[in-house]
């Protein structure tokens, strides 16, 4: 897995990524944008392009808005969606929240979670500061964000 050092930037820029976000959720939020920044790493892990049918996605959290909104980032950044079965959302009574990604075709699979310090850092975010959080988000380096690793769990 490659290491990145500072903030990617897509082939549209900032602002058209955070455009993207709102697309989708309605506002570029951190949580929403961590979610895209995850499955834009993901995306490059695999080697795979945005859209891709043989992309499945996996979002397993608590019944919660900041958790679930990192959903609709991977929706955002992958193009899978529950409309096309390929995404899809797992409330949790406890637990931790976590996202897998596995490409069918190569059964290559990965697992990613929020780090401790972006949720301390990102705790208190209300519809007054979601979006200028949501920029802020963009300029973090991905381990700021998030860890990954290799999935080894089975896929139903």
């Amino acid at each position: 897995m490659g290491t990145t050092t500072q903030a990617p930037t897509s082939s549209v820029g900032v602002e058209g990524t955070l455009a993207a976000v709102a697309a989708v959720h309605g506002a570029a939020g951190p949580y929403a944008v961590a979610g895209w920044r995850m499955g834009a790493r993901a995306l490059r892990e695999l080697g795979a392009e945005r859209g891709r049918f043989e992309l499945e996605v996996e979002h397993r959290s608590v019944h919660r808005v900041s958790e679930s909104c990192i959903a609709d980032g991977w929706q955002a950044a992958t193009g899978t969606s529950v409309g096309r079965m390929n995404l899809r959302r797992v409330d949790l009574s406890e637990g931790s929240t976590v996202t897998r990604i596995r490409d069918r075709r190569t059964n290559r699979a990965f697992v990613f979670e929020l780090t401790p310090a972006f949720r301390a850092r990102f705790a208190h975010v209300n519809h007054h500061n979601a979006e200028a959080l949501g920029r802020e988000v963009m300029s973090l380096r991905d381990e700021e964000i998030f860890t990954l690793r290799t999935d080894t769990d089975p896929w139903p």
